[in-house]
């Protein structure tokens, strides 16, 4: 057990492969431990049955986090056909048992057709939002429902990759923040007149972050046995590749120290008016905004020391 007074400064993102079966607190609080980090947080939690990726940002990284939680994400999903849940996937109590019907391709693209773009979803009961300072979850375990209103979120892409059996769909989804799969799926069924539910869930992107940069838990602690925190340390991606996509502003060094001052600063070239990422001549300084009146205000910025 790594003691408070032994836990270290560690800035950076871990973009974690989730196991399947783990908390995404869990694996939160198991690469804290292993960093022997100081400070560390999730950028929105996958399901135990869910796996994939699960940035985790720590030190100065937590900063950005709120932006990584609004971001984009992107899943694969296969779930089944002809059978509901209480939660919508296999993890629930079944509900319901249903013939599947004859399905072509053409019946399957109508039914995801209907639930791309901009859709109003009712939020599950499983899930972490709160009513009244309770998790909807932790109500749904003691069988209380309450009315959740609908939200809207949108589907940017719901696409068919196979089917793996008569009663089985594998799908891809691209969707805005607050997004529930799982809700996707039964819509799917209910369209289709059989029900369905989520058998398996996994995260493949978050925002600017791609599959092929995960690694998995396992990996980490075989990194931490053979190279010490060093190692670990290398797999961390700084932190403004997190807000890859901002426009960048570079700033000479009179300017940065009047920006980390807390002034607001004018030079040239500036972008229009929004959220950027700002760089001095020792590298990233953090988050300003460009104001309506062309000045750069510090708007979240990096620790100096």
């Amino acid at each position: 057990m790594v003691k408070r007074a032994d836990r270290r400064r560690v800035d950076g993102i871990l973009l974690l492969d989730k196991a399947v079966g783990i908390s995404s607190n869990r694996a939160l609080q198991q690469m804290k431990h292993l960093f022997h980090a100081r400070k560390a947080g999730h950028t929105g939690s996958l399901d135990p049955l869910a796996s994939g990726m699960l940035p985790i940002c720590f030190g100065e990284a937590t900063k950005i986090s709120g932006f990584l939680l609004d971001a984009d994400k992107r899943y694969q999903v296969v779930c089944r056909l002809g059978v509901t849940t209480d939660s919508g996937d296999a993890d629930g109590e079944i509900l319901q048992r249903q013939p599947v019907p004859p399905l072509d391709a053409a019946r399957i693209e109508q039914a995801l057709q209907a639930l791309r773009g901009s859709i109003l979803q009712v939020p599950p009961m499983v899930s972490a939002l709160k009513h009244q300072g309770q998790r909807l979850y932790k109500l749904a375990r003691q069988g209380i429902e309450v009315e959740r209103p609908a939200r809207a979120v949108t589907v940017h892409e719901l696409l068919l990759e196979s089917q793996p059996s008569s009663d089985s769909l594998a799908l891809s989804v691209h969707c805005s923040k607050g997004t529930y799969v799982r809700s996707l799926v039964e819509s799917i069924g209910q369209d289709l007149g059989c029900g369905a539910h989520v058998t398996g869930l996994r995260r493949t992107a978050l925002g600017p972050f791609t599959a092929d940069a995960m690694v998995s838990a396992e990996r980490m602690q075989d990194l931490a046995t053979d190279g010490g925190l060093a190692a670990l340390d290398a797999q961390l991606l700084p932190v403004e590749r997190g807000l890859s996509g901002w426009p960048d502003v570079s700033l000479a060094r009179d300017a940065a120290g009047f920006l980390c001052q807390g002034q607001a600063v004018w030079t040239a070239g500036l972008p229009e008016p929004g959220l950027v990422r700002v760089f001095g001549p020792d590298g990233f300084l953090g988050m300003g905004r460009v104001a309506d009146d062309g000045r750069l205000q510090p708007h979240r910025l990096m620790r100096s020391d």
